[in-house]
């Protein structure tokens, strides 16, 4: 993931996680985001059966989903060279070029 997202930093990508670690606690949860140099921005679901978890039917961590530019939900659980190839397919679309 961190290499995906230094490879891509100056195209129209991003990555958000959603964090359900420490019961939410705020001070635990960035000093692991730091110690495990993780940039991108986080929502905090505040355990495994919160809000965001349950909506999405979320039943084991990391649990990757990859949206297009619409917001449309295209690929989930996507991981190493697949999650490069989808993030390109989708990149393609909009119009931009292949990076992986």
């Amino acid at each position: 993931m961190k290499a995906l997202v230094e490879r891509l930093k100056d195209r129209p990508f991003t990555i958000l996680g959603i964090n359900s670690d420490y019961k939410g606690d705020l001070e635990k949860i960035n000093a692991m985001l730091k110690e495990q140099g993780i940039p991108w921005p986080q929502v905090i679901d505040g355990t495994t059966s919160g809000p965001i978890a349950t909506k999405w039917n979320i039943r084991g961590w990391p649990t990757i989903f990859v949206l297009d530019a619409n917001g449309v939900i295209r690929f989930r659980d996507a991981r190493g060279a697949e999650l490069g190839k989808a993030v390109d397919e989708l990149l393609k679309e909009t119009g931009e070029k292949r990076t992986y």
